[in-house]
């Protein structure tokens, strides 16, 4: 048996050798070795030793007509001189030697190197060998972890209780065994956290089978080396014919040589292809156990809850059971599913304290304490004793239930409900009545409105969000659940998508100043209900798909704003009949398809702000500018070519956005507007400035007039510029600077 101290990462070259490589890994390291050694010492000898000696044979060339003639050698001395000697031995080692003898060394050295690295893969190469260090880390951590030794300890129990039938898995829980086993609080997190990592990491390893494609690799590389290593032993000889080309140097045109290294060279090739032989052998047995001893996956026979496991992962289990069962039966604690189910889980309240819970909430803009949970499966019983808590945001929950203890929640007064199934305890619901005043509600059914929701008679503002409309008229919730005890309901925001505005909205008619309705799109085909909510102050009806003012804005005589954006109004022809609705201060006309802008429109006598943008308004009527009241005039996005002079009539005029026009020049009137803070008049294709806005820019707070053609205007731009920036006012960064206007100028010049 190991100790743990082998298993911690002290040396973790040695731990892998010793735990996770098979007896033939062992060998074929060293075979490998042997053969690296056996071509360094060849090519060494080779390069140190390796000569060839030669005598000439029994030709000799003349040197008057290079005619030959036949002479004894026996007993004859050459007539060569020792430099011949040694530049016919030169000249002959590389014509008459062999390739083999001259460059196998070195082809055999470089199979060595490539053997070495191929048998790598496994538990050297850190892409590779990665899976084995975090192997043993998880192996290191299975085996100091408490919740390794309480469950040995546990299933050592459960084998020696005598009569009594024990499952074959010490890991398969009985009744209250959960409450055996006990952990602190930082034990159970950490036990958590690694059986997280030992399910990710089997996931990670059970995918890949790197050693068999080692193994299988290196096998046909041994195969493919061998076939042509074998053949070339045989072609190493002593004895070599050499017939030099360059006869007239030597005199002897054919000469007997000896390899003296072939002797040698033989023997250590023939090594070195034996060891190669052991190197395949043991290669060929590693795939008949991959293939016979199920290496490809491994099963915990002792243990049934512990699944089969396979590949890489089975491979790691069986080295490790093949040198220390007791290793693998802690990692296979780790390994059971039914593992996490007897751990003995951190309660709901200690995860979700109070503490935690405080520092959650926040202050938002408003200065309000906001505390959003999403995702729990019901209330945390600390929830109710944050009595500063004042806006409550729950998504997701199934059940989220608010009991007596809610009452301790004095501070509340805002909840938002989003995919939640709420319910309140009757002793807790008197309270909510009471405190709460804004209530969001997001749902995809009607159905999932709780009806308690209905009876919150302190409820000043409803904010409905999901799918209210259907094919027979409204939702269900409008058909059974009533307003009727929404007493002090002064704001309902609707967004949904509904056919008609619901008649049950009468019984809060009296008190409701401000609807809402965002129709994403679907057509409002019935308004008639409107006519019932006189006190309405504020009226919102976007994308509804509008083509005309509502007629039922006519019994509205108290509204003040009138938000008609984003819808398909095309003619305000109705505008006359809104006179009478003296306290309109407010009109909201944007993202419409209205091209005409009627003269009617100064009945609207009371107008403070009227927004247009983006239409296809050409022109503005004379009667635009009889508004005396108005303030904030915003006709960006429009067709606009002329700006009338009758603008200086608007003389509490402080807002002006006339941007995305086609305007080219501004009435010098424009100016005697003295109220005006902001001029926007970007995008449109302006090339000169009035004369008169030297005069009126003494309250002009931002100038915008980017993408026009002002460059030419320069010292007129370079004096408004020093007057913003000598009265400390701001100016804009999308003004021209002086050096841009200058470079503008310079390139049209050039032109």
């Amino acid at each position: 048996m190991f100790t743990l101290t082998e298993l911690a990462p002290v040396s973790p070259h040695q731990s892998r050798s010793k735990l996770l490589k098979p007896w033939w890994e062992v060998f074929m390291d060293h075979l490998g070795v042997l053969m690296l050694m056996t071509s360094v010492l060849t090519c060494t000898v080779q390069l140190s030793r390796d000569t060839v000696v030669c005598v000439p044979s029994d030709t000799l060339v003349s040197d008057n007509n290079h005619s030959f003639s036949k002479v004894e050698a026996e007993g004859r001395r050459p007539h060569l001189v020792y430099q011949q000697y040694v530049y016919v031995s030169q000249v002959c080692y590389h014509q008459a030697l062999p390739a083999s003898s001259r460059f196998f060394p070195y082809l055999a050295l470089l199979q060595s190197l490539v053997l070495l690295a191929v048998g790598s893969f496994w538990l050297h190469l850190p892409h590779t060998s990665a899976r084995v260090e975090h192997f043993l880390t998880i192996l290191a951590k299975c085996c100091e972890s408490p919740w390794t030794s309480q469950v040995l300890c546990h299933a050592a129990q459960q084998e020696n209780i005598p009569d009594e039938k024990v499952s074959p898995s010490y890991l398969a829980w009985p009744p209250g065994s959960r409450k055996m086993i006990s952990l602190e609080k930082s034990d159970g997190e950490e036990t958590r956290a690694l059986l997280e990592r030992v399910r990710k990491f089997r996931a990670h390893c059970e995918g890949s089978s790197v050693y068999v494609s080692q193994t299988v690799l290196k096998l046909l590389l041994v195969t493919v080396i061998l076939g042509y290593t074998a053949p070339l032993v045989n072609q190493l000889t002593f004895t070599h014919t050499c017939r030099p080309e360059e006869q007239a140097l030597v005199a002897y045109g054919s000469f007997e040589c000896v390899h003296v290294f072939s002797s040698l060279l033989h023997k250590l090739l023939a090594t070195y292809v034996t060891l190669l032989g052991f190197y395949g052998l043991f290669n060929v047995y590693a795939l008949g156990w991959i293939s016979h001893s199920s290496l490809q996956q491994y099963s915990l026979r002792s243990l049934r809850d512990v699944p089969d496991l396979r590949n890489d992962l089975a491979f790691l289990c069986h080295m490790l059971d093949h040198y220390s069962p007791l290793l693998l039966q802690r990692l296979s604690v780790f390994l059971s599913p039914l593992s996490e189910s007897g751990l003995p889980e951190e309660t709901f309240e200690q995860r979700w304290s109070q503490e935690r819970l405080r520092a959650m909430s926040r202050v938002d803009a408003g200065g309000c304490s906001r505390l959003q949970l999403v995702g729990l499966p019901h209330l945390p019983p600390a929830l109710f004793t944050l009595n500063q808590l004042q806006v409550l945001e729950l998504e997701l929950m199934k059940q989220a239930r608010f009991t007596a203890r809610a009452a301790d929640m004095s501070s509340l007064r805002e909840l938002h409900l989003v995919h939640c199934t709420a319910a309140a305890d009757p002793s807790v619901l008197g309270v909510l009545r009471e405190r709460l005043e804004v209530l969001h509600l997001t749902f995809a059914r009607p159905s999932q409105i709780p009806s308690w929701v209905l009876s919150l008679h302190s409820l000043h503002q409803l904010h409905l969000t999901g799918r209210l409309g259907g094919e027979g008229g409204v939702g269900r919730s409008w058909a059974v659940g009533s307003l009727r005890q929404l007493h002090h309901l002064r704001v309902l925001v609707v967004r949904g998508m509904l056919p008609r505005i619901p008649g049950e909205l009468c019984h809060v008619a009296g008190s409701l100043v401000r609807l809402e309705i965002h129709n994403e799109g679907v057509r409002l085909l019935v308004l008639t209900a409107l006519k019932r909510m006189v006190g309405l102050t504020e009226l919102l009806l976007q994308d509804c798909r509008l083509e005309r003012l509502p007629s039922a804005l006519l019994s509205l005589t108290r509204l003040q704003t009138l938000d008609l954006q984003h819808n398909s109004l095309t003619t305000l022809e109705e505008l006359l009949s809104l006179a009478h609705l003296q306290h309109l201060s407010c009109l909201r006309l944007a993202y419409n398809h209205v091209r005409v802008l009627p003269p009617t429109v100064g009945v609207l006598r009371g107008l403070e702000i009227l927004d247009l943008s983006n239409n296809q308004i050409h022109s503005l009527p004379p009667a635009l500018f009889t508004l005396r009241h108005l303030r904030r005039l915003l006709l960006a996005g429009n067709l606009v070519e002329e700006l009338p002079p009758q603008i200086k009539a608007l003389r509490l005029l402080s807002e002006l956005d006339l941007s995305g026009n086609r305007l080219e020049k501004l009435p010098s009137e424009l100016f005697s507007c003295l109220g005006l803070r902001t001029l926007n008049v970007a995008h449109n294709s302006l090339r000169s400035l009035p004369g008169a806005i030297s005069q009126g820019i003494k309250v002009l707070k931002v100038l915008l007039h980017i993408n026009n053609e002002l460059y030419k205007c320069l010292v007129k731009i370079k004096e408004i510029t020093s007057h913003l920036c000598t009265n400390e006012i701001v100016a804009t960064n999308t003004c021209f600077t002086e050096n841009t206007l200058k470079a503008k100028l310079m390139s049209n010049k050039q032109k």
